[in-house]
């Protein structure tokens, strides 16, 4: 997998971002010793730059597409006040155990609740709004995820997507999910609903702010 920042540089920005508490470093290493696709995990950049999201925006309500070990989801619970509310969805019952084991030792992991199943359903199962909505799933689906979740984001609101850049393979995508990744990124530019911007963070994220 390329690098699209260089390894130096991405050490730097790491030395120069706020530590994250305990609990995210042994989640992050439990990670890295049990599950096989352990780079998911979003890290201690991204992950600030999350928190610091659901702060600036002064959101209550997260809904997130795509649990995995929650390190993501726990960084959106520390950036809501005390009523604030993350709602994560997920199919993998191993790897949300994880998550739930981290979350019930952090004081903020009482805002988080997960919803195992088809993260279409469940979209579809819950009333807004969201002030923010995280999509880091399956990449074939998330025009679908973005479609669905739009409606039930108030103007003013975000959608944040993961993995945009998708090692920079959609520069000139050829398989399935370099198309998949690419179609989402025309189709959110494309979108006069939202005004979008797409950051070199990590493997790339986009944000669409609602109109």
């Amino acid at each position: 997998m390329p690098d699209i920042v260089p390894e130096a540089i991405e050490a730097y920005i790491e030395a120069h971002t706020s530590e994250r508490t305990a609990i995210f470093h042994h989640l992050e290493r439990e990670t890295r010793e049990k599950m096989a696709a352990f780079t998911m995990q979003v890290g201690k950049v991204e992950g600030g730059f999350l928190k610091m999201l659901a702060q600036i925006t002064r959101a209550k309500r997260v809904l997130e597409v795509g649990t995995f070990t929650g390190y993501s989801a726990l960084c959106f619970a520390e950036g809501l006040p005390d009523d604030g509310q993350v709602i994560t969805c997920d199919i993998d019952p191993e790897a949300t155990a994880m998550a739930k084991k981290y979350w019930s030792q952090s004081p903020d992991g009482k805002k988080i609740e997960l919803r195992l199943g088809p993260a279409i359903e469940t979209i579809a199962s819950l009333d807004g709004p969201f002030d923010l909505v995280f999509l880091d799933a399956d990449k074939q689906n998330y025009i679908n995820y973005y479609e669905a979740a739009l409606p039930k984001v108030p103007a003013g609101g975000l959608i944040v997507a993961d993995n945009v850049l998708w090692s920079g393979r959609v520069v000139n995508p050829t398989d399935e999910l370099d198309i998949a990744v690419d179609n989402f990124n025309k189709h959110v530019r494309n979108d006069g609903r939202v005004e979008c911007v797409m950051l070199s963070v990590r493997d790339g994220i986009t944000l669409a702010r609602k109109l």
